[in-house]
C-alpha cells in the first residue's frame, strides 16, 4: 500500500438520541426500521452499527427489552454486522441507570461517555469493571480534550482497564447547536498523541464528510449517519443513512483511501 493511502472502517449511527421523524422522514425509530438501515449500510461496506433505541413516544431509551428487540432485528437483517449499544444519558439518565443498562445487557460492545461517568466516579468504576468482566468492548465517548485528560487520569489510577483503548472523538454538538469543522480535530489529536488510542471520529453538521476525511487521513476510523448530520455538504437533505454512507465512501475513494470491511 502507498504511504499516502489510509485504510479505514465505517460505523453507521442512524438515529441518535434526539432527532425525530419531523427532522427527517427516513430517520429510523423502530426495530424494523433500524434493521432495514443495517442491511442497506452493511451492503455498502459498513462494519459497525451504533444503536440507539426509543420508547413508545420516540424518546431516547436505555430499556434493555427495547435494546434486545432491536439487536435481534439488526442481527437477523445484517448477519455479522458488529452492534454497539450506547449508554448515552442525553440528559435523561444517571450514571447508576447507565450502569444498570450495561449490567442487564452485558453487550458485546458499548459506547460510554467519560464526561457523563465522571459525575459519579464510584459508579464509573463499577461500570468499567463490569464491562471488563463481561468482555464488553468499550468505546469511550470523548467530547473534548478535557475528556481525554480525564480518561488518561483514569488509566493512571486503574479505574479504567488499560486495554480499553477504543475511543470516539466528537466534533460539534446538538445543544447549543455547534457545527463541526475539520480543524476541530487537531486539539484532540494533540492531547491524545501518546495514548495509543484506537480512535474514530463523528462530527455534527454539514461538514461531517470533510471532518471524517480528515480523520481518515490522520489514521482514524469513522462514524457517520443521521445521529450527527442529515445534510449533504451543499446543504440539501440526504435521502437516507445509506446515501450518507455511500457519499463518504465515494469521497474517500476519490482521495485514494481504502475501505476496510469487517
Amino acid at each position: 500500500m502507498r504511504p499516502d493511502v489510509a485504510e479505514y472502517q465505517v460505523m453507521v449511527a442512524p438515529n441518535g438520541a434526539r432527532r425525530q421523524k419531523s427532522d427527517h422522514p427516513a430517520l429510523p425509530m423502530t426495530a424494523p426500521e433500524l434493521a432495514q438501515v443495517a442491511r442497506a449500510c452493511q451492503q455498502l461496506g459498513v462494519s459497525g452499527f451504533h444503536l440507539h433505541v426509543r420508547d413508545g413516544s420516540g424518546r431516547h431509551s436505555l430499556d434493555a427489552g427495547r435494546y434486545r428487540e432491536a439487536m435481534s432485528a439488526v442481527a437477523e437483517a445484517a448477519p455479522g454486522l458488529a452492534i454497539q449499544i450506547t449508554t448515552e444519558s442525553a440528559g435523561i439518565y444517571t450514571p447508576q441507570e447507565q450502569l444498570s443498562c450495561l449490567a442487564e445487557l452485558r453487550p458485546t460492545a458499548a459506547s460510554v461517555s467519560v464526561r457523563e461517568m465522571a459525575q459519579d466516579p464510584q459508579e464509573a468504576a463499577r461500570a468499567y469493571a463490569l464491562c471488563d468482566e463481561a468482555g464488553t468492548q468499550v468505546q469511550h465517548i470523548l467530547y473534548s480534550p478535557k475528556c481525554i485528560a480525564q480518561l488518561q487520569a483514569w488509566y493512571d489510577s486503574g479505574l479504567v482497564p488499560t486495554q480499553m483503548r477504543d475511543a470516539i472523538f466528537v466534533l460539534g454538538k446538538y445543544v447549543p447547536p455547534v457545527a463541526a469543522a475539520p480543524d476541530d480535530l487537531l486539539p484532540f489529536l494533540k492531547v491524545a498523541e501518546s495514548m495509543q488510542l484506537n480512535w474514530s471520529l463523528c462530527a455534527f453538521g454539514r461538514q461531517e464528510q470533510a471532518c471524517l476525511l480528515a480523520a481518515i487521513q490522520a489514521g482514524g476510523n469513522t462514524r457517520i449517519g443521521f445521529e450527527n448530520n442529515i445534510e449533504t455538504p451543499q446543504g440539501d437533505l440526504l435521502a437516507d443513512n445509506a446515501a450518507s454512507v455511500a457519499g463518504l465512501i465515494k469521497a474517500a475513494s476519490v482521495a485514494g483511501h481504502e475501505l476496510r470491511k469487517g
